[in-house]
Order: structure tokens, then sequence, then C-alpha cells
């Protein structure tokens, strides 16, 4: 029986670890699955040992002042390892804690595949050699990043994208419709402030004005907001209401949603990937602590952040960070989307970061690696 620990960090990568859980079962039922992710994780059969919803944080001040509550997590982990001595690590994403973890289970001699990994195409090169001595297989899901981990020495595989197996809307169109409650001749707009409690702080107040100004602009306009389940609901109630514009809260069923909402307004991360998948187009926004910024722009060295942009190579969806992201340029950029001309040639560069993404089967592929590792490690 395989004993697999799996860590995700955050709600995207509880996504991901969720369908590679459901993957492994599906090979050999009789695999356990457990470690750290969220409600996704535990729905595909995973044993959630640490929840996502305790530690989830992003950026470099924001890290320095969680540093006590990763540490003891750290420990917990290696708890774990000792007392059930899996045969295999995954980690998800969520990189400055689980290359800690990876360091950890390697010294331990715990096989560890990377899924997700950390960007080194985006920051220092040598960060791929970093990862390249304390994992045993980097599951790439970008065809860019390949050559960068093998270059330094990895021992790497191209899975393709998990997102084009996961990224399916579960409605036909008219049940979507019903759900997302579009009505004929009216735009739908969602508001995606981000997964994480400090997103929304940052983000949803913004956000929410821009969307004040839309509907000015135009007024047969709707709007929804698809709750992060790592977002309480009386948190986004309370910030809706005072800002005194009507936005509907969703639960669930978000691919639906994509594939008949006409644009999305959202925090920049894996969400904006998602819906371009379903066709559907954001205008990409951020806003982080000043000092975190600061340092970004110092080793980051890519010119957009916003993932499909990444993924096509150039700017096809409009992206506005830090001192940029305001409530008019949102509204402005948000109009010329919706805008006939810029709205086809939006679904075309969609269309094209699809195709970048690769054949599906990404997500069967990792299991089968995992497996496979596991099995050798036994």
């Amino acid at each position: 029986m395989a004993k697999i620990l799996i860590s995700a960090g955050e709600a995207s990568g509880d996504i991901h670890a969720a369908a590679v859980t459901a993957a492994i079962k599906k090979i050999d039922s009789s695999a356990e699955v457990f470690g750290m992710g969220g409600d996704a994780l535990r729905n595909a059969g995973g044993e959630v040992l640490f929840d996502i919803k305790d530690h989830g944080v992003m950026g470099f001040v924001e890290v320095l002042k969680k540093l006590p509550d990763l540490f003891k997590l750290r420990d917990d982990f290696a708890k774990v390892m000792d007392e059930r001595k899996p045969d295999c690590l995954i980690t998800v994403d969520y990189p400055g804690f689980n290359m800690k973890l990876a360091k950890l289970a390697h010294d331990k001699g715990i096989p560890v595949v990377s899924y997700i990994a950390p960007s080194a195409w985006a920051w220092h090169k040598s960060r791929a050699k970093n990862v390249a001595k304390i994992v045993d297989r980097v599951a790439c899901i970008f065809p860019f990043e390949y050559d960068v981990y093998k270059e330094a020495g990895a021992n790497v595989e191209f899975v393709g994208h998990p997102l084009v197996d996961i990224v399916k809307p579960s409605m036909d169109a008219e049940e979507a419709k019903a759900f997302a409650a579009k009505e004929e001749g009216r735009k739908l707009i969602l508001l995606m402030p981000g997964s994480r409690l400090m997103e929304i702080e940052k983000m949803l107040p913004t956000l929410l004005e821009a969307a004040k100004l839309i509907k000015k602009q135009l007024p047969e306009v709707d709007f929804v907001m698809p709750r992060a389940g790592t977002i309480p609901l009386n948190l986004l109630e309370e910030k809706i209401k005072a800002s005194g514009i009507t936005v509907r809260i969703t639960e669930g069923n978000n691919y639906d949603l994509f594939s008949v909402a006409d644009l999305a307004l959202a925090t920049s991360g894996t969400v904006t990937l998602e819906a371009a998948l379903c066709g559907l187009g954001s205008v990409i926004v951020y806003k982080t602590n000043p000092l975190t910024y600061f340092i970004a722009k110092m080793v980051v060295n890519i010119p957009h952040i916003g993932l499909p942009n990444i993924v096509a190579g150039k700017s096809v969806l409009p992206e506005l960070i830090q001192n940029d992201f305001t409530p008019a340029k949102v509204a402005q950029e948000a109009m010329n989307l919706l805008g006939e001309e810029r709205n086809a040639q939006m679904k075309k560069d969609l269309a094209y970061v699809k195709e970048r993404l690769g054949k599906p089967g990404a997500v069967g592929r990792v299991a089968e690696l995992v497996l496979k590792i596991a099995g050798e490690k036994r």
C-alpha cells in the first residue's frame, strides 16, 4: 500500500492536490494520501492533517510575520514523516514553505516530487539548481520551464498543465446561465478578489469601487463573486454591504460561471488562467505591501505577472499593479475589453493560451509518476 504525503498551501494548490489524489486512488484504491490541503483534498479522499485556512500567506514581508507558525508547521510535518513513514512527498506550489519541506524529506530519505514547481524561470535561474539538489523529480507544467530545470541538472518531466484536465464546466449553457442568474441583454462581470484574507483586504475595496464606476457607464450589468473556500462568507457580505453596490455571492461551480460570464476583475493568480481556459478574459490586478513590491521588482525578471500573459509570451490581458490599480483604471480597462473589436481579439488570444498548455492527461501522468517513485522506495 502506497503512503503519499502531500503539501498544498493555498486554494489553487488544494485543487491540484485533490486532482492528483483522485487520480492516484483511481490507479491504486488502497493508496493513502495525507498532509496539508483543504476541502478539495478532503473531498478527493485525502486525509487533511493541516488545513490551508490556517497557513495561506504570500509576500516577503507577510511571510516574515508568519515565520513562527511556519516553523511549527515544518516541525509538525517532521513528526508525520517519522511516525507514518511516507513512501513519497508531493509538494504542490507554495514554494517558500514547500522547498524547506522538500529538504526535510530529502534528508530523511523520502523521495520528493515537485509538482507546480518553484517559478525558477521568473526568478534567478540558480533557484532551479537549489531545487534540483533536493527534489527527485520535477513535474513541469509549462513548456518553457522544462529547459530551465533541465539545464540546472534536475530530473525533469514535462507533464502538461493540469488545468487542461481540471477546468471543465459541469453544466450545459442554459443550466450555467440559470446558476449565474445571467439575464438576456445584460453583461455579467465576476469579481474575484483572491483566496487569501490579505488579498481580500487589499483588493476587494478597490474592485467594488471599480464595479460602481462600471455600473454608471453600463447600467445593464450584474456582478457576481464566487467565494473562495478560504474566505469567510460574512467578511465578504460586510464589505459588499458597506460599498453600496449589489454583488451576488456564489458557492462552487466556478467553471460554469466562467463559461457564461462576460468578464472578470481578478486578483493575479491561477484563477486568471482557469478563466482563460473557459474563454473568459480578466482585468488582472494586484497590490501588496510596498516593501514586498520593491523587493519583487528587484528579483523577478519577467515582464508580466498574469499567468495568461506569461503563457502567451505577450500582453493579451491588461495588468494593473500597485499604484496603477485604481477604480478608474480598472473600470476603463473593463469597458475596453467589453468593446466588440477588443473582445474578439481577446477571445483569439485566449484560445492561443489554451493551445500552449499542452494536451490533456497531466494529472494522470503525475499520479503514475508518484506511484512509480513510491513503489521504488518501498
